[in-house]
């Protein structure tokens, strides 16, 4: 299977799909299909037929386990093309005139959480938390948190349950995400995708202006903030990473520096 088949784009009437199609490997991510996600939601965005996406993925267990680490291993040059493009990618989903629909059939990790998270609202297969759960695992696997990793949390749920998805690295469900009200629709299974799609056919018959408006609103209202919070991501792995590390009274100033840099 070649790369652009990895990512699968397709408009139908009003909605543009973007598919992550490489279920063998559990949808996870590599600099090629990242190019071509961009790409797709570029052209989506540029598209005055299209007036919603809809972000899905193939096979039933992963949504997709985020960044193919096989890939970034040993490559930092890999690295550096796979934290610049997600970032892309996470920043355009959020900055986009368009609205951006999930659907969510199984477990994301990572990218994959962070991609539903960029998403303007989310669908939600009625399934377990064994069969479907959301996690950031960056502390614990020793990545350091960029690409909107500590921004979108934050977003989506606010400061206080950010801090516990990052911490922790736990697992959480969909009974969970209940109680925070961050599923826009559930479904069972069976019914997720005739489902998703009738929610998003419904939604693409509102008046443009209002579906574009509302959205960019929204986001220029915080448009600032979002782009700084990306920026302080990058700032910090930079020091992260680096070889020499610093003292902690060197950490100290640097984060002080912080404050008065992004306040």
């Amino acid at each position: 299977m070649s790369n652009p088949e990895l990512i699968l784009y397709d408009v139908k009437g009003r909605i543009a799909t973007i598919t992550i199609n490489r279920p063998d490997k559990a949808n996870s991510c590599n600099v090629a299909m990242l190019k071509r996600i961009h790409e797709s939601l570029i052209k989506a965005d540029q598209d005055e037929k299209v007036k919603c996406l809809l972000i899905k993925s193939s096979g039933q267990r992963f949504f997709s386990a985020g960044y193919d680490l096989k890939e970034i291993q040993g490559s930092p040059e890999n690295v550096t093309l796979i934290t610049e493009w997600g970032r892309k990618i996470n920043q355009t989903l959020i900055l986009m005139k368009k609205p951006i629909v999930a659907q969510v059939q199984g477990i994301a990790v990572g990218f994959g959480v962070m991609v539903i998270l960029a998403c303007d609202l989310k669908i939600i297969a009625d399934r377990s938390k064994e069969e479907l759960y959301l996690r950031l695992p960056e502390i614990a696997i020793s990545a350091f948190p960029q690409t909107g990793a500590t921004l979108l949390p934050l977003l989506a749920f606010g400061l206080n349950y950010a801090k516990n998805l990052l911490f922790t690295t736990d697992k959480v469900g969909l009974e969970e995400l209940k109680n925070i009200n961050f599923p826009t629709r559930i479904f069972p299974l069976d019914q997720l995708e005739t489902e998703t799609l009738s929610f998003v056919k419904q939604l693409s018959k509102y008046q443009t202006e209002f579906l574009f408006f509302i959205k960019s609103m929204l986001t220029i209202m915080n448009k600032g903030f979002i782009k700084s919070c990306f920026d302080l991501e990058d700032e910090c792995a930079k020091i992260a990473y680096a070889t020499e590390k610093k003292s902690m009274k060197e950490l100290d100033e640097f984060i002080q520096g912080l404050y008065k840099k992004y306040s």
